[in-house]
This record gives structure tokens, sequence and C-alpha cells, in this order.
């Protein structure tokens, strides 16, 4: 089957790699333009273009689908199907009229649920104990095309967005395979989704990290796996951002009677009272403009105030 392959990220790079392995022919891959990076600034490949790259494929990097140059050049493919994995665009009309299987989407939650730019993270940082992955046929809006095939998987208490994102990845790799494969042969009858039942999972902001110590221990230490890596939990400490690597709940018989964020230190422990009575223990932290510490050593340097409060 030939398909033309959509997507940027590390997440759709297994997706790309499993359909090449199972004898799928990605006549073209179609990924986000080269980004700069680091403190040059140096221009930076998509994971997806580095593994195209690799594969020996044809590759086409538009700014945007709309204009007519890339309308006309992707028309000439004539593929059975064109596959979108986090890819980042809205695909068009014209584009979704293209293949004869139409264009097939891999969505990183349980549809209805979750649509939208971030559904991993949100359903971390909402305390979600299932989720999955989804294929499904794009039709002209965001994420409400006919569901295809799904697989559930749990979400682990260890779980942040890193973790969690490889394993979707991995799993809806093998979706993806199967999906085109029963489209083919026509085993596969597209079911709509009930509306009424969609949640939403927006693109994520800096300030989605800032850490409001009125929430329970339960709800921040969520928040912390769900937003790791980017754009991460932070709060302030000393008029500086104090980023949060590593943070769960715990019993700490001495934070009685005190406010929402303020600190326990004790024998290179670090806890932060939170609403509702409840504590956090803090792993590892990062304050603005140095590195990445455990607890024991960001204790050492900062010899905390009697006191003190966070936020």
């Amino acid at each position: 089957m030939h398909v033309l392959f959509c997507g940027t990220p590390q997440f759709a790079v297994p997706s790309l790699e499993r359909l090449l392995q199972t004898g799928f022919k990605a006549d073209l891959v179609i990924t986000n333009p080269d980004e700069p990076s680091g403190r040059g600034y140096a221009l930076k490949p998509p994971p997806v273009k580095q593994s195209a790259a690799e594969n020996g494929l044809r590759i086409f990097q538009p700014a945007k689908l709309k204009d007519p140059f890339t309308q006309a050049f992707i028309s000439e493919f004539k593929a059975d199907a064109i596959v979108v994995v986090a890819y980042g665009h809205i695909i068009p009309p014209w584009m979704i009229a293209l293949p004869r299987l139409g264009c097939v989407n891999l969505h990183a939650s349980l549809l209805p649920r979750y649509r939208g730019a971030a559904p991993i993270a949100w359903s971390i940082i909402r305390g979600e104990r299932l989720t999955g992955v989804t294929t499904m046929k794009i039709d002209t809006k965001l994420d409400t095309g006919d569901i295809l095939l799904q697989q559930e998987v749990n979400i682990l208490d260890t779980d942040t967005t890193e973790t969690l994102s490889e394993r979707l990845s991995s799993l809806g790799a093998n979706l993806m395979v199967e999906t085109l494969e029963k489209l083919d042969r026509g085993e596969i009858e597209p079911r709509p989704q009930d509306h009424s039942q969609a949640t939403l999972a927006p693109l994520l902001k800096k300030e989605d990290g800032r850490i409001d110590w009125s929430w329970t221990s339960d709800e921040i230490s969520r928040r912390v796996r769900g937003l790791r890596p980017w754009p991460g939990a932070y709060t302030r400490f000393r008029g500086k951002n104090l980023h949060l690597w590593s943070a769960i709940p715990a019993q700490v018989s001495s934070a009685s009677g005190l406010a929402p964020g303020a600190m326990i230190a004790e024998q290179g422990r670090l806890a932060v009272v939170c609403g509702e009575a409840t504590v956090l223990a803090l792993n590892e932290l990062q304050l603005e403009g140095r590195r990445r510490l455990p607890t024991r050593d960001f204790l050492n340097g900062v010899r905390l105030a009697t006191g003190e409060k966070l936020g």
C-alpha cells in the first residue's frame, strides 16, 4: 500500500518506522520546517525528518498547507491513504479528498475524550486512570472524525507525559498498521463519535505550570508529572522561579496548622503544605539560573529561613 505520511515530533516516529517495517510504501513524508534550536539558534530538523532521511524517503516541509504550490505538489501523489500523526496542521478539505482510503489520524486519547493538542498531559493532570490511542478518519473539524480502532492503556502513578507518550506512540504505531490493513480489506465500519461525551485538551501554555498551593497535593503532583518536560511546574521562591521536577504526596505530622505554601525542611527532606491540609514532598528542584538538584543538595545551597513560603 502506498501512503503519504504527515508527522513532526518523536511521537510520530514509531508509526512511520512501523509502516516501513511492515511493507507500506511511504512515497512522501510531510513534516514541519526545521526550527532554530540551542544557544546558537542552529536549524534543527524535526525527529520525523531525521527518521525519513535515514530511510531514504522523499521529504517535503511546507510552512503551511494552504498555498497553491503545496496543493499542486502533494496532489501529484496517488497514495492509497494519508497517515497523520502529530503533524501540527489542520488537514484541508482538498487533501482529505485525495486518497481512496481517506486521511487516517492517530490520536493519543480515547476519543471523544481529550480532543486537542495536549491529550497526554491533560489526562495525567486531570487524574485519569485509563487512556489509550484512537485511529480515526479525518474530517474538516478538530478531532471529530469517525473512529476506526481504539486501544486502552492504564496510566501509572509514576507516569509523566514523557513516559506515557513513549508507551502510546509504540502502541499507536501497531494500531495504525492494523487500521490500514483492515481498511484496505473492508473490515472496519467507521463509527461516529458521541460529541456529547467530548472533553478538550487545549495547547499547553507557560502559565499552566504555575502552582497554586491551595490545590491538594494530589492535584499538584499530577500537574508536575503532566507538564514534564514542558512547560514544567513551577512556583516562586525568593523572587525567582523554582521548577519542580519531581514531587509526590506525603504525610508530615509537623504540617498541622500551617498555611498552604509553607515549607517544612527536616533531615534533608523538603515538604510543602497544600490545600485541604495535604502535604507534598519535593524530590527534585531547579532554581532559576541554576542546575537541577536533588532536594538535599538544594537545601544545602539555600539555607531556609523559619516560616518561608513558596508562591
